[in-house]
């Protein structure tokens, strides 16, 4: 692999994790089908994920949701108490095809345990069986359960923030565009590496195409599944990038990793945020692939990158006094 002079070196974690990847020569997904892809994933995402931290409580219910019911995996913090806790809706990434309750487990404890919170995570409607919006349409369900049923939770309504990486952060911020004008919007989106614009056109795209983990091809696989047809790729709720204005949404933190298709329009991303008057904290991780948050076996950066989110959502929230994230 080489490397370009304007290009930072990658982190020796992340290229340990690329070399796991081609010693196990596992095909890209996009050579077989969604549920071989998910085969694939479910077996090879714990070798990356570290210990299981305890928390306080973690149960799972089911709701009813748009399409059928939802289960909702849902952590209770160890510093989170019993009642009127903060609380965050955590999206899980996968392309909208691959992930589930048990891919972004280790993430949901870090953010229960380092926010003193609630964390709730839903798991929503895969593509392809289940296109566009279909996923919207669950996560929108989800936040307005957990405004609804907020005192059966634990949780206080008016401190809702909404997290993901991805395609889960691209939910996580379609989802702020929902809600920004709703009696109780989200207090803060925690936005890790996400998927702002589906046009894919981006020059990550070029300069990452191959060889860092997440590629060109495969994306688009992802992006072809989940949308029901070219006309969806300019749809805010598809891409968010391309919505007029980002006026009122949340108070943003963006995560970007330096080796990522993604980086791109990630920074667009947070630019936009910044030029519409959104309050935005954006952090680099130069020597990052995608996905590092999700790598805690590995990557020290993963846990550095989660306690980062937490210390922005307390900057954001006042109600969170002047605790700190770990």
């Amino acid at each position: 692999m080489t490397t370009s002079p304007s290009v930072p070196l990658l982190d020796p974690e992340a290229r340990h994790v690329l070399d796991l990847g081609r010693q196990a020569a596992v095909r890209p997904f996009e050579a077989g089908t969604p549920e071989e892809a998910r085969r694939a994933y479910e077996e090879g995402f714990p070798t990356l994920q570290g210990e299981r931290e305890p928390v306080a409580s973690l149960s799972e219910r089911t709701i009813a949701g748009p399409g059928g019911p939802l289960t909702l995996r849902v952590y209770r913090g160890q510093g989170a108490g019993g009642a009127d806790a903060p609380a965050l809706l955590y999206l899980h990434g996968g392309g909208w095809v691959i992930g589930n309750l048990d891919s972004h487990d280790e993430i949901c404890r870090w953010l229960a345990n380092m926010a003193d919170c609630v964390v709730i995570c839903p798991d929503y409607r895969l593509a392809p069986e289940h296109k566009f919006p279909a996923a919207v349409e669950d996560c929108v369900a989800v936040l307005s359960f957990m405004h609804d049923d907020a005192s059966d939770l634990g949780i206080d309504a008016r401190r809702i923030a909404v997290a993901g990486d991805s395609a889960g952060g691209n939910l996580a911020a379609v989802l702020c565009l929902f809600a920004r004008r709703e009696k109780n919007p989200p207090t803060a989106q925690l936005l890790f590496y996400p998927n702002t614009d589906a046009s894919q056109a981006a020059d990550s795209y070029s300069r990452f195409a191959g060889g860092y983990g997440l590629t060109a091809a495969t994306m688009a696989w992802f992006r072809d599944h989940y949308i029901r047809d070219a006309r969806d790729i300019g749809d805010w709720r598809v891409s968010p990038l391309k919505t007029e204005s980002l006026a009122g949404v949340a108070p943003a933190f963006v995560a970007i990793a330096g080796h990522d298709i993604l980086a791109d329009e990630g920074e667009a991303y947070a630019k936009r945020l910044d030029d519409d008057g959104v309050p935005v904290v954006l952090r680099r991780w130069p020597g990052q692939i995608h996905g590092f948050v999700s790598m805690g076996r590995h990557a020290p950066a993963a846990r550095q990158a989660v306690a980062a989110a937490v210390a922005a959502w307390r900057g954001f929230d006042p109600a969170f006094g002047n605790a700190q994230a770990d």
